[in-house]
C-alpha cells in the first residue's frame, strides 16, 4: 500500500453537554449513575472528576483539539462522543431524542473543521427498533456511521433483535465503532481502576466473540466495524476460540469458520499501551486491518500516538498503513 500523507486517528472523542441536560433529571438516571459508582469504585470516580474537567477544553472545542492534533501529529480524527453519553438506560422517547442530539452536535462540532475532523453519532442499542432509523439520520448529518458498546442491558450484540441494523451498516457502507461502556464483573473490578484495565479489554473480547460465533459476520460479511483498544484479550488468545470451535459441537454451530478468520474482516485500532501486543495485533489480524488510536484526549490513551506506534518497530510498509492509509481507505479521504 502506498504510504498515506494523511495521520489518522480513529479513536478520538468529544464531550456534549447537550446530552446531559437532555438526560438530567430523568427517570433511570440515578440508578444509572449508582450502578457506574458501584462499578468504578470511590477512588477511580474521585481521580477521573478532575482529568475530565481539565480536559473539556479538548473535548469540547474544536480549535482547542486542531490545536493539540497538531502538536500530536496528527492529520485527521474520527471523532466519536464520550461513551460516558450511552445511556442505554433511557425509555424510547428519550433514547430517540438523544440519538438525534447526538448526531448533530457531533456534526457541529466536526463542521468547524471538515478538512480534518470526521464523525460518528450514536443509536439507542437498548431499542433495536429505532437503531436503523437512528444510523440513518447520523447519514444525513454527514457523519460516518456511529458508536456502539458492547452490550444493552438484557441484549448481547448476537441478539437477533440486531439484525435489521446490521442489515442497514451493510447496505449503507457506515462505519460501527465498537467501545465498550461499564463491564458487567461489577464490583469485582471496583479497585485500582480495574473496571477500565481489564473490564474494557474484557467486554470488547466478549462483545467480538458474540458477533463472530453467533454468525452475524457471516450473514453481514460487508459490516465495516471498527474494534477499540486493539479487539481486547480476542485477537492475542484467538487461539483458545479456535481450539473450542474445532472441538466442540456447541461452539462451532454458530459460524461457518475458524474464528480466528473473522479477524481479517474486522479493523482494530492500535492502542494497546504495549508495542510487543501492537505487533502481535498486527501478525493476528494483519497490517491491513489496523488502524492509528489515542483515545483522545482522555488520560487511558496516548498522548502521542505516532510514537507508540513507532515503538513497535514494524517494517515501513506496516508502519505507514496503520499510521494512515488503511483509515484514509476506509474513511474515503482525499
Amino acid at each position: 500500500m502506498t504510504p498515506s500523507p494523511l495521520t489518522v486517528d480513529v479513536h478520538a472523542h468529544v464531550l456534549l453537554p447537550e446530552i446531559e441536560a437532555l438526560v438530567e433529571g430523568t427517570a433511570g438516571l440515578a440508578e444509572a449513575r449508582a450502578l457506574d459508582a458501584r462499578r468504578n469504585g470511590p477512588a477511580a470516580l474521585a481521580v477521573s472528576g478532575p482529568m475530565v474537567r481539565e480536559r473539556i477544553p479538548k473535548l469540547t472545542d474544536a480549535q482547542a483539539r486542531l490545536s493539540a492534533m497538531d502538536a500530536q501529529g496528527v492529520d485527521v480524527q474520527l471523532v466519536s462522543p464520550s461513551p460516558s453519553h450511552y445511556h442505554y438506560w433511557a425509555d424510547q422517547e428519550t433514547a430517540a431524542k438523544l440519538s438525534r442530539l447526538a448526531n448533530e452536535a457531533t456534526a457541529a462540532h466536526c463542521a468547524a473543521a471538515p478538512d480534518r475532523l470526521r464523525g460518528l453519532g450514536l443509536v439507542p442499542l437498548q431499542h433495536p427498533g429505532q437503531m436503523a432509523d437512528a444510523l440513518e439520520h447520523a447519514l444525513e448529518q454527514g457523519l460516518l456511521g456511529v458508536e456502539i458498546s458492547s452490550h444493552a442491558p438484557g441484549r448481547e450484540l448476537s441478539d437477533p433483535a440486531y439484525e435489521p441494523f446490521w442489515d442497514r451498516a451493510e447496505r449503507t457502507g457506515a462505519l460501527l465503532f465498537l467501545h465498550p461502556f461499564g463491564c458487567t464483573l461489577d464490583e469485582r473490578l471496583d479497585r485500582w481502576y480495574l473496571s477500565n484495565t481489564v473490564g474494557q479489554p474484557t467486554e470488547n473480547a466478549v462483545a467480538l466473540s458474540h458477533l463472530i460465533f453467533s454468525g452475524v459476520l457471516d450473514r453481514h460479511p460487508g459490516l465495516k466495524l471498527i474494534a477499540a483498544h486493539g479487539g481486547g484479550y480476542l485477537p492475542t488468545h484467538i487461539g483458545r476460540s479456535d481450539h473450542a470451535w474445532s472441538a466442540r459441537s456447541d461452539a462451532g454451530a454458530g459460524c461457518a469458520h475458524l474464528p480466528s478468520s473473522y479477524l481479517r474482516r474486522l479493523w482494530f485500532d492500535s492502542l494497546v499501551h504495549d508495542p510487543h501486543v501492537l505487533r502481535e495485533l498486527v501478525r493476528s489480524v494483519g497490517a491491513d486491518r489496523v488502524l492509528l488510536g489515542s483515545d483522545f484526549p482522555f488520560d487511558m490513551g496516548s498522548e502521542d500516538p505516532v510514537g507508540a506506534l513507532r515503538a513497535a518497530h514494524l517494517s515501513d510498509a506496516d508502519f505507514h498503513a496503520v499510521r494512515g492509509a488503511n483509515a484514509a481507505a476506509l474513511l474515503d479521504l482525499a
